[in-house]
């Protein structure tokens, strides 16, 4: 394959790791990344529930695109705001982020795995399109909202509105599960 057609086939790809590769450099460049913490976004959280809250998704949003995990914003919001409202904070936040995420990654990268010509990949892309809603849920009850997973799902194809019901509905579970591991290890380090 000549490399004008291989760059022309791959161009929306290369230019999605470059828009990603800039938000990274400007994470960096700006401090963000040592804003990162978890004493940052307890804070954040605790001096104002409010704005606290928009920084906080805000935050797990860029968090989320450079590859920071999302229990690191889990505990931030359980020590600030309690077992509950963490929680729910953290599940609004996650949506919100996986959604921002999609848009962001389809629209410079649009369907591109559905160029891969591999059988592998191809009975595994059939499979998202029998049961799309039922495939999200279930790899977010296994990998929550691990950035390989958005970026994955959203170059995969699949529509948007099957993406998020299915991120509303597989969430939960496993952040009910992280909230009362996480709440009981702040009761034993007397962190609350």
């Amino acid at each position: 394959m000549p490399l004008s057609l291989s760059f022309t086939r791959y161009r929306r790809l290369i230019m999605l790791a470059m828009i990603l590769a800039l938000v990274l450099i400007a994470v960096e460049l700006t401090g963000l990344r040592e804003q990162l913490s978890l004493s940052f976004l307890r804070s954040q959280l605790e001096a104002n529930p409010v704005t606290g809250f928009v920084v906080f998704v805000l935050v797990f949003v860029i968090g989320n695109l450079i590859q920071l995990p999302g229990w690191l914003f889990l505990a931030a919001a359980i020590l600030a705001l309690g077992t509950v409202m963490g929680g729910l904070a953290t599940y609004v936040a996650a949506c919100v982020s996986c959604l921002a995420t999609y848009v962001l990654v389809r629209g410079l990268g649009g369907s591109a795995l559905r160029e891969i010509q591999s059988p592998l990949a191809r009975r595994i892309l059939a499979q998202l399109d029998r049961h799309p809603v039922r495939s999200v849920a279930l790899l977010r009850l296994l990998f929550q909202t691990m950035p390989a997973l958005n970026y994955t799902l959203a170059l995969s194809g699949v529509r948007l509105r099957h993406y998020m019901i299915g991120t509303l509905l597989g969430l939960p579970l496993p952040l009910l599960v992280y909230c009362l591991f996480f709440d009981r290890i702040a009761r034993v380090l007397q962190l609350t």
